[in-house]
């Protein structure tokens, strides 16, 4: 057969809708109705590369409309030299009904103090429906000599003062990029989940150093951490990422193993180079769904007598659990909720899972047979409640049970007791025939 042929793809331009966020060092005016240091921006990605899969005619290069002193901050980036994470969501999020969060900031490089003139640098954040992150380290305009300044004469962005092009845009190029396609994540006890983390550089940006760490109710963990040039990654147990797969195609996806209450949390990768450090946070949840069982299953009508009707709840992560009681007889066209339960306190079991007990009593003097008792159980880890029903039986049900009971009974009695006889007056004559022989 002859190979499929290779996907095409095709250079856009991806336009987005951002705020650009300045740093305030009066921070504390802003609490008090100080000026606000946030402005609309628009975040144009030039020449991203995507899959072409004939949807793409409409698709129109961006031109710069006129601007003025209302107009966003247009940042146009750019994406030739690194490859742009989830493309194609981006582009098509609008037509698929997905909210794309942007914010810019300016960032500041760790060698800055070092270098001769500042170059100006913007980290840029998406957020696609909550689920992807994407962060974006923007190279701003190339920062020249006194003398070159003086010899080009560049105008300054009347809002952030540093030059622009003739359009009034700010030109940037995308040097680094990082991205992870779930910020939050279910798991279920005992399993194993990976959580994605993936970055590109450009040809004049190398990785330094790549840290996961886990935080959880105030305390910090390293769980890898791994420096270029040396001997080796420092990783904890049940925890495993691929270096080869991260020099090679820059995934620092980190796998975890046999999870366990111990592992809820919220896990930071960290990518750094020389000049920047850019973050993801995963937040893992551990679920576990609970285990329910209800004695006894049927209950004997008996007057003057009272009947505890008894709802294990068992094995659930997290703590939350809601539990609640119905009664349902013939009569009635919908369960009717009961109020007297009692609960037991909440119980932790060595693998951190809880389990509670609760009680329903019912006054056979009062109660109303036949009817139905349903436990009704929701936990997160349930896609829909767990119900499980007890059965009272009406005295005539009993009645008739046991007459039932009585006689397959009878009958069971006669075929054995008839079997046993056969057997015995079949034994003289095979003895008979014995003695005949001899």
């Amino acid at each position: 057969e002859a190979p499929a042929p290779a996907p095409l793809f095709r250079r856009v331009d991806i336009t987005l809708v951002c705020s650009y966020k300045e740093e305030d060092v009066r921070s504390f005016q802003r609490a008090f109705g100080g000026l606000s240091s946030e402005h609309p921006a628009t975040l144009v990605l030039r020449g991203v590369s995507v899959r072409d899969d004939g949807n793409l005619d409409d698709v129109t290069e961006y031109r710069v409309p006129q601007q003025d002193s209302s107009s966003p901050i247009v940042f146009e980036a750019s994406a030739e030299l690194v490859s742009i994470p989830h493309a194609e969501a981006l582009l098509h999020a609008d037509c698929h009904g997905e909210e794309v969060n942007c914010e810019i900031s300016p960032y500041n490089s760790q060698k800055a103090g070092e270098e001769p003139c500042h170059t100006t640098w913007f980290m840029a954040t998406l957020q696609l429906s909550g689920r992807i992150s994407i962060a974006l380290v923007l190279r701003g305009p190339h920062c020249g000599s006194q003398q070159e300044e003086k010899e080009h004469d560049p105008t300054l962005h009347p809002k952030l003062r540093i030059p622009m092009s003739k359009e009034g845009t700010l030109l940037t190029t995308v040097e680094f990029q990082s991205s992870s396609h779930n910020t939050s994540l279910h798991t279920r006890l005992g399993g194993s989940v990976t959580l994605n983390c993936r970055f590109a550089l450009a040809p004049s940006s190398m990785l330094s150093s790549l840290e996961w760490r886990r935080q959880h109710q105030g305390s910090g963990r390293s769980l890898f951490q791994y420096q270029v040039g040396s001997t080796g990654p420092a990783m904890q147990p049940k925890v495993h990422v691929d270096v080869a797969e991260i020099l090679k195609s820059g995934d620092a996806s980190l796998s975890l193993q046999e999870v366990s209450v111990g592992d809820e949390g919220t896990y930071v990768c960290s990518v750094s180079t020389l000049l920047h450090q850019a973050q993801h946070i995963i937040r893992l949840h551990v679920t576990e769904p609970p285990r329910v069982r209800l004695i006894p299953a049927v209950v004997s009508f008996e007057r003057d007598v009272t009947t505890t009707l008894t709802c294990n709840i068992a094995g659930y992560y997290p703590l939350d659990v809601s539990v609640s009681w119905t009664q349902k007889t013939p009569e009635d066209d919908e369960e009717i909720p009961l109020s007297n339960a009692r609960f037991s306190s909440h119980r932790q079991s060595q693998d951190g899972t809880y389990s509670i007990t609760s009680y329903l009593s019912i006054s056979l003097a009062a109660a109303q047979a036949p009817a139905t008792y349903s436990c009704h159980v929701s936990h997160v880890a349930l896609a829909e409640p767990i119900s499980v029903c007890a059965h009272l039986k009406a005295p005539e049900q009993m009645g008739s049970e046991r007459l039932v009971g009585g006689f397959i009974a009878t009958v069971i009695f006669i075929v054995v007791l008839f079997m046993v006889l056969r057997r015995r007056a079949a034994n003289p004559r095979s003895e008979q025939l014995l003695r005949a022989s001899e």
